[in-house]
């Protein structure tokens, strides 16, 4: 009796899993995931008027007619603000006192010769100034935080309670909750399991076959097939730009927010990889795609070794059958608000560049991975129980370095064209801030500005 319940419950799921991998296989849509995402815009919208009426009406309720609307609008626009973007700056900062793009400074930036200066205390009180406004407003912690919402999403990551605003808001709240969590959370572990499995399978298939045209094709439908039925783990909607200039071959740099920016871009095309080995489940996925397609695994002791790195680059680049090679020159996930200085080591290898930019849709989850406060296990979670992940990715035109260009202003050039596509914040700041302290050519080219400001008032 039981193993009869099990087969009548385990053949609608097989023929959901079958057609998954069937439309992946074909690269169509069917245009389910889209409908959702529209049917949840609507909910949202609902959410938020009655946010704001439920506002409106608390306020009236103060006996206070004169203020009631004011105070009602304004009570809405706190909470915008509060939970607004992260990437919106409240201090305006003097440019002369931001590290500027150079090389790094000499071991000795000031003069060894003698100048008098006359000091004087008050030529200090730009740098209090500036101090004081960082640690008002921090430019680099805070893009290692969640970012924050204009308005509620219906999800429980919040603790201004609005589920509980009227009766009709916790009701659409409860049944939301039972759709994440009972439903669609089960369905998308199974998915992601047989894709992790699918994938290793596939790869391992594909891996015996010999070199040639013939593998690389496979290769392409086989990883776009599998990272189809991954994406289906996360209820992803991506709509790619511009496809036109999506790369080929050379090296592709994107912006950084997650590790699921690979899946999202190797769902349209297939690319090398670059990075350090890992353990765990993402272990399981580098020794899957190494079966199949040609990609760069470093050791923690050998990613530190810049030559090594940028050799074994030039020689994927220089061989026209490897993919294009996908690299992240952020180094550190950012919080989908902005974009972060790039490493200059995958400028200097030469040849073309093929900027990408992504950009989430914070809406319906938020697909920024703090890896300092989450496991990987811990993040999948989150991405799980999410309403879905939607996202835009514009592939921009190719660049290249220009005659006398230094690696790293080139680093800047691509950034800051990926930053105005993508709607981001462009710093000059260095991500990796968030593990380390500041490097001692940052310190230094502060004094040497600051040693040569006092020259000038001096003379």
């Amino acid at each position: 009796m039981i193993g009869a319940i099990l087969d009548i419950f385990w053949i609608p799921i097989g023929g959901f899993l079958s057609f998954l991998i069937f439309i992946s296989v074909i690269n169509k849509s069917i245009g389910v995931r889209k409908a959702y995402v529209s049917l949840l815009l609507r909910i949202f919208e609902y959410g938020r008027v009655s946010i704001e009426t439920a506002s409106k009406e608390n306020h009236f309720s103060s006996h206070n007619p004169k203020t009631d609307d004011k105070q009602g609008v304004q009570l809405v626009d706190d909470t915008e603000s509060k939970e607004g973007t992260n990437g919106a700056t409240l201090i305006t900062r003097d440019a002369v006192l931001l590290p500027q793009a150079q090389e790094p400074a000499p071991e000795k930036p000031v003069s060894s010769t003698k100048d008098e200066i006359n000091f004087d205390f008050e030529k200090c009180l730009d740098y209090v100034k500036s101090g004081v406004e960082a640690i008002i407003e921090d430019d680099v912690t805070s893009r290692f935080e969640a970012e924050e919402l204009k308005s509620w999403n219906m999800l429980t990551r919040t603790n201004r309670h609005y589920e509980f605003i009227s009766w009709k808001i916790t009701a659409i709240w409860v049944f939301g909750f039972f759709i994440r969590y009972v439903i669609l959370m089960p369905l998308r572990v199974l998915v992601c399991f047989v894709g992790v499995v699918w994938l290793t399978v596939c790869t391992a298939a594909v891996g015996y076959l010999k070199d040639g045209p013939y593998k690389r094709r496979l290769v392409n439908m086989v990883l776009g097939m599998c990272f189809g039925v991954l994406s289906s783990a996360i209820s992803a909607v991506i709509t790619y730009h511009n496809e036109d200039n999506r790369p080929s071959s050379g090296i592709c740099v994107a912006n950084h927010t997650s590790p699921i920016d690979v899946l999202v871009l190797m769902c349209d095309s297939t690319y090398s990889l670059i990075g350090q080995r890992h353990g765990g489940f993402l272990g399981v996925l580098q020794r899957a795609l190494a079966r199949a397609s040609p990609h760069i695994w470093f050791e923690r002791s050998e990613a530190k070794d810049r030559h090594l790195v940028a050799e074994r680059l030039k020689q994927h680049v220089s061989d026209p059958n490897n993919p294009p090679i996908l690299i992240f020159p952020e180094g550190t996930c950012i919080n989908n608000t902005s974009v972060m200085q790039f490493k200059k080591g995958s400028f200097e290898v030469g040849g073309v560049i093929y900027p990408v930019a992504i950009k989430y849709d914070p809406r319906f989850g938020d697909a920024f991975w703090n890896s300092a406060k989450y496991s990987m296990m811990q993040y999948l979670y989150m991405m799980m129980t999410s309403w879905a992940i939607v996202c835009d990715v514009w592939y921009l035109p190719p660049m290249y370095r220009q005659e006398g260009e230094s690696a790293i202003v080139f680093a800047n050039r691509v950034k800051s064209v990926i930053a105005k596509q993508g709607g981001l914040i462009d710093l000059v700041w260095d991500g990796q801030l968030k593990r380390m302290k500041p490097k001692k050519e940052w310190r230094e080219i502060q004094q040497v500005e600051f040693a040569n400001r006092l020259k000038s008032d001096s003379t």
